[in-house]
């Protein structure tokens, strides 16, 4: 097997992958156009506010992608008054890496003006190419296309910043009058071309062929922009690079119109370990730039999706489980925590009991040998029924054995109030047991659960730590509705989630920090 070594991370991919690299026309490096906010918002009933714009434009530099499309500036003046301001956001950052700031732009001096004037370092100009496009959308010939593109791309460069020209709809493009209109912006000064397979037609093969075809013809640096009408977004943008593209625009967690674009972190992922393609992208923070842009656009990932779903590095009980315990390679391919993940082991029937113990310790809980065997037994017997024991499961499997025994964990809330009201600030006390000891405390907060937080924080002997996810789910319907709360909490750079089910919201909340911060103390120690 081949092995790349990220320090003691390491992943394990086929030889076979290195053999076929010298017949492809890879570069040393990729580059990453980010269309998040531009082609990601126009995700069907997604709208981001400017802040929210401007604290994913902020996290995607910190990640490290070349390119960050701010987004349409003539659509709205709230539009454009959005990616002024992540221009100058960027630019501010201390220490940013200065990732190139983008706009979209049609082939009109009006909407390049606009894009200008914002304050951006490039601007993306297109128009449709296609017979489709030309006859029944832009009612344009052949010429007045051509001709139009190339005084946008004259006008833009005149304006003093880079130009990427996209012939919208290029891979159903007559290929000859393609490589025309790309030979012609080229001359007219454009920097880098772009090839969008706009409505997903097109299969990786035929791609190669395309983008091979439009490399050999040009000297400007070619990309791609690949929609996933078909699910082959990722593979066609991988294809792309094969046959010699500099660049690819995807966005984050695979969102856009209809079925998405190409997913970021599989393209960069793939490049890194299938092809040996750097991207300057920095994988360890793919996860939390994917649980961001989750967050802000309401677009939940698929617990199936590659690299960065919840299942990405998960292992049932039997065969597998026994075998990632004795070497992670044997079935992962990469270790998850150089993509910001972490393995998760699915109990079931087919479970040793010291697996089970292991689990229970990485929970928080100090069990006897008397509620190791109850444990043990109520895993096996769902396994039997057919049950997946989730983690959540687990946990509350646990928690129903364990009860409220004092001491079966390093630290419980066995009770508290919280008062809040239309006039009034959120407060909360707590009367918290934490190692055998205590301890009171009250805080103030924005809201229930954040009052509830501080007043965690408070406590003396508790780990300094911050929320940095919450997520609330309803599992059943009606205003008397259960509740899952799922967190995520990090202290000294340890991380942990906690999940709460209750049809109490704060009190999902409280059951949901007391799992995670349980579990941040285990970890801390060394458990």
């Amino acid at each position: 097997m081949g092995r790349w070594s990220l320090g003691t991370r390491v992943a394990y991919v086929s030889d076979i992958n290195s053999s076929v690299r010298g017949a492809l026309r890879l570069p040393d490096r990729a580059r990453v156009f980010d269309t998040t906010l531009r082609d990601g918002e126009q995700t069907p009933g997604v709208s981001l506010t400017p802040e929210e714009k401007i604290e994913i434009a902020m996290t995607l530099d910190e990640l490290g992608v070349d390119v960050i499309e701010a987004g349409f500036p003539i659509t709205s003046k709230g539009e454009t008054q959005s990616v002024r301001e992540i221009a100058k956001a960027v630019k501010e950052i201390e220490g940013s890496t200065k990732a190139e700031i983008c706009a979209l732009a049609r082939s009109t001096p009006k909407d390049i003006d606009i894009a200008v004037d914002a304050g951006v370092d490039s601007v993306h100009i297109f128009i449709a190419t296609s017979p489709l496009h030309r006859e029944y959308k832009l009612r344009m010939s052949k010429e007045e296309v051509l001709e139009r593109a190339v005084r946008a791309v004259e006008y833009a460069k005149s304006r003093g910043v880079k130009v990427e020209f996209s012939a919208e709809d290029a891979t159903r493009t007559e290929v000859d009058f393609l490589i025309e209109v790309f030979k012609a912006v080229e001359e007219a000064g454009a920097d880098r071309v772009d090839i969008p397979d706009t409505v997903g037609v097109m299969s990786p093969p035929a791609m190669r062929a395309l983008v091979g075809r439009v490399v050999d013809e040009l000297g400007i640096p070619v990309s791609v922009h690949c929609h996933n009408d078909f699910g082959l977004a990722v593979a066609n943008s991988l294809a792309g690079v094969e046959a010699g593209a500099q660049q690819a625009h995807v966005t984050i967690n695979g969102i856009g119109e209809r079925a998405g674009n190409a997913s970021l972190e599989q393209f960069v992922t793939a490049l890194k370990f299938l092809y040996g393609v750097e991207t300057g992208v920095d994988l360890s923070k793919l996860r939390s730039v994917s649980e961001l842009v989750e967050k802000f656009t309401g677009i939940q990932v698929p617990p199936n999706a590659p690299i960065i779903g919840d299942n990405a590095f998960s292992h049932e009980s039997g065969i597998h489980v026994h075998g990632v315990l004795g070497h992670p390679g044997t079935y992962e391919p990469l270790s998850p925590e150089v993509v910001g993940m972490r393995r998760r082991i699915v109990l079931g029937k087919h479970t040793g009991r010291h697996a089970v113990e292991q689990a229970v310790k990485q929970l928080g809980y100090d069990v006897s040998k008397e509620e190791l065997d109850l444990i043990v037994q109520r895993v096996k017997e769902l396994g039997d029924k057919g049950v997946k024991v989730t983690e959540r499961r687990f946990s509350k499997i646990v928690a129903e054995v364990v009860g409220g025994r004092p001491g079966a964990r390093l630290m419980e809330v066995p009770e508290w109030t919280v008062v809040t009201g239309s006039s009034i600030t959120p407060s909360a006390w707590v009367r918290v047991r934490l190692r055998g000891e205590e301890r009171r405390s009250a805080g103030w907060g924005v809201g229930p659960v954040d009052a509830i937080a501080n007043a965690l924080k408070s406590i003396e002997g508790m780990p300094e730590f911050r929320l940095i996810r919450f997520k609330l789910n309803a599992v059943s319907r009606g205003t008397e509705a259960v509740g899952e709360v799922y967190v995520r909490v990090e202290s000294n750079g340890v991380a942990a989630e906690g999940f709460g089910l209750s049809d109490d919201i704060v009190d999902a909340s409280i059951e949901a920090l007391v799992d995670a911060l349980n579990k941040v103390m285990t970890l801390e120690n060394g458990n």
